[in-house]
């Protein structure tokens, strides 16, 4: 799956001034006298609660002679002590003294309070997006250099029904997302809060189907099938969002693939959907389960102009 050049530019311009912000450009780091990959070396050993220096050479991805004159110093330094293995005795494993233990400590209060005061610069669902994002681009960056390229996204979790608080998550996406990319306002949130809401008092209904993406017990995706309100036996997608750091995961294929999974279990005539023209990401996803465009025309009902569009799955075309 090829990655727009854009973005590239975008992350690795990002990545430059993280790296510069974080102090890394400097000799040492976090506070103390250590440079940045010493300080990552106390850290993992604490991590791990002890490791050998070739697990450290693995980890910190450095060669073993850097390594070796790293771990002399930490040990003349008295921040790690090497202690003989139990089944091997050849085998020396480092941990961190009574010292050790305090200076990563300080290591960690430092960082700490670099993190916090950023992100307090940020609201609570950029805070979630910066969160997930990051730990989904280090771990790609660490599988490539590993050779273990594993694309997962079984850390998200898929359910369906009603959830507490889900009414306001899905308002919340959908308000950040559309605000920023199509500049809708007060509006169009009250008009998703009071659809999701009445729509959630028809779950009853077996026509009638949400579900939701969850990371760490937080909704972070979602997407529904009303049977109702179009009637004729034709289904209404609605309310497909995905929070910002979940985009490029998978996880709004296996939403699509679920809901569309109920389509066709229960044999609907047709499955509308109604979105908003540029979105191409979302339109290719469309596409590639049968749905086509069939209309679009120009509005400004939600509050800024925006061209709709409609597009239509048949339901002959089931889920293989």
């Amino acid at each position: 799956m090829g990655t727009d050049l854009s973005l590239v530019e975008e992350i690795r311009s990002a990545s430059r001034v993280m790296v510069r912000e974080l102090g890394f450009m400097r000799a040492t780091l976090a506070g103390t006298a250590y440079s940045p990959s010493t300080v990552h070396a106390l850290l993992e050993i604490e991590v791990r609660g002890g490791m050998t220096a070739a697990q450290l050479v693995h980890t910190l991805g450095l060669e073993k002679s850097s390594v070796s004159r790293m771990v002399g110093k930490l040990v003349e330094a008295g921040e790690v002590e090497e202690v003989a293995g139990e089944d091997d005795g050849r085998v020396k494993r480092l941990h961190l003294t009574a010292q050790g233990m305090r200076t990563v400590g300080e290591i960690h209060a430092y960082g700490q309070m670099q993190v916090k005061t950023a992100m307090e610069q940020l609201n609570p669902s950029q805070q979630q997006a910066v969160a997930q994002g990051l730990a989904a681009y280090a771990h790609a960056l660490k599988t490539c250099r590993q050779g273990t390229a594993e694309v997962s996204n079984n850390s998200f979790n898929v359910r369906s029904g009603y959830l507490p608080g889900m009414v306001g998550r899905v308002t919340e996406m959908h308000a950040a997302f559309y605000s920023k990319h199509s500049g809708f306002g007060q509006y169009f949130e009250s008009q998703v809060a009071t659809g999701v809401a009445e729509f959630v008092g028809r779950l009853d209904q077996p026509c009638n189907g949400i579900w939701v993406a969850t990371h760490n017990e937080r909704v972070v995706g979602s997407i529904a099938i009303d049977g109702q309100d179009l009637g004729n036996n034709n289904a209404h997608l609605r309310w497909f969002i995905l929070d910002d750091g979940c985009r490029g995961s998978g996880v709004g294929r296996r939403l699509l693939e679920e809901a569309l999974a109920f389509c066709d279990a229960r044999e609907f005539a047709a499955t509308h959907l109604w979105t908003f023209k540029g979105l191409d990401a979302a339109r290719r996803l469309y596409e590639s389960f049968g749905f086509e465009l069939v209309h679009e025309e120009q509005g400004s009902q939600w509050g800024s102009t925006v061209t709709e569009q409609q597009f239509i799955r048949s339901g002959t075309q089931r889920s293989s």
